[in-house]
């Protein structure tokens, strides 16, 4: 299953009295900007579907939308970034669920999670998969790489987008389950760490699909696994761990629309109903089709419930995993 600070903070999101929302105009703007803070790199696989869906969200917020990456340390800068604003529905964001793993993973955090946030939508899952360089790494399966990962026990380098996120806690499963080891290299955002692993600085690590679907079919990354429990359709050709020897070797990456702690109920119900409409749009179902990811939007109830469940959930894999609190 992404630090910066608290930035000006715009007029946002128009159109409220054509809903009839009582109390609305106090709450946004006749017109303006709503922002997005993304605590990920450009090239996440947070980053592609929020772009998908940027059109179509500024349609339905009637505003401008504007997206804005602040990754740095595994996600914490965006986040607190977020934690800061004015909780006036001007500034939002798509996150992964490294934010259920980060209070596992680090001994400190500068806000609380979920209690400084407000989640709006739990959106959808997207497929990760776990990718090589093909001239540092010739293993083509789960097999190979397995027994190559034995054969060498510590002396292959694997990438992530940061110290506790998901990409970082999927490998650390993966080589729990498959009885090896290997070293992790931390890296500040997906864009990154994508980069060095097609350059060779490191042989392998996890992604999710959106963000290495180009670079598989150019052969410059070679796909091992797939982490989801059944092929996914977007790339039907690779098969799943789960298929090819690791049957608990399954993990989920969804991805939820958050807003600051103590947005009122006219902003949050603007948020959602934007959410809904934004993924409803045939373009963006089509890319999200293609990217692999599966859209299932819960209200903000069932966000808020997930989001605590949850937290609960990756504490326990982190402690099957073995990862130390940094």
């Amino acid at each position: 299953m992404t630090a910066h600070f608290s930035f000006t903070r715009r007029d946002a999101i128009a159109a409220l009295g054509a809903l009839g929302l009582a109390g609305a105009s106090r709450v946004f703007a006749q017109s303006g900007t709503v922002k997005f803070i993304l605590p990920n790199a450009t090239g996440s696989g947070v980053d592609a579907i929020t772009r998908a869906a940027q059109p179509a969200l500024a349609k339905a917020l009637n505003a401008s939308v504007v997206v804005d990456n602040q990754p740095g340390a595994g996600g914490i800068v965006g986040l607190q970034a977020l934690a800061r604003s004015a909780p006036d529905g001007n500034t939002l964001s798509v996150v992964s669920n490294n934010v259920v793993i980060f209070p596992s993973v680090l001994k400190s955090l500068p806000f609380d999670m979920p209690g400084d946030f407000t989640p709006i939508a739990v959106v959808g899952a997207t497929p990760m998969v776990l990718v090589v360089n093909p001239a540092k790494v010739a293993a083509t399966n789960s097999k190979e790489f397995i027994a190559l990962l034995k054969s060498k026990p510590g002396q292959l380098n694997f990438a992530s987008g940061g110290n506790g996120t998901i990409l970082h806690l999927a490998t650390e499963l993966f080589l729990e389950e498959a009885g090896v080891t290997a070293k992790h290299i931390p890296y500040k955002g997906v864009g990154p760490m994508v980069t060095d692993l097609i350059g060779g600085q490191v042989e392998f690590g996890t992604a999710a699909l959106p963000s290495v679907q180009a670079h598989i079919k150019s052969g410059a990354l070679r796909a091992i696994g797939m982490l989801t429990a059944q092929r996914t359709p977007a790339a039907p050709d690779i098969p799943t761990f789960a298929e090819q020897g690791l049957p608990k070797f399954v993990v989920d990456a969804w991805f939820a629309v958050i807003g600051p702690k103590g947005m009122s109920a006219a902003a949050v119900k603007k948020a959602h109903d934007a959410v809904v409409a934004a993924f409803a749009d045939p373009a963006v179902k089509d890319t999200m089709a293609k990217q692999g990811n599966t859209i299932n939007i819960s209200t903000p109830e069932q966000a808020q419930a997930a989001f605590r469940s949850e937290l609960v959930k990756y504490a326990a894999l982190v402690k099957k995993a073995g990862i130390e609190p940094q």
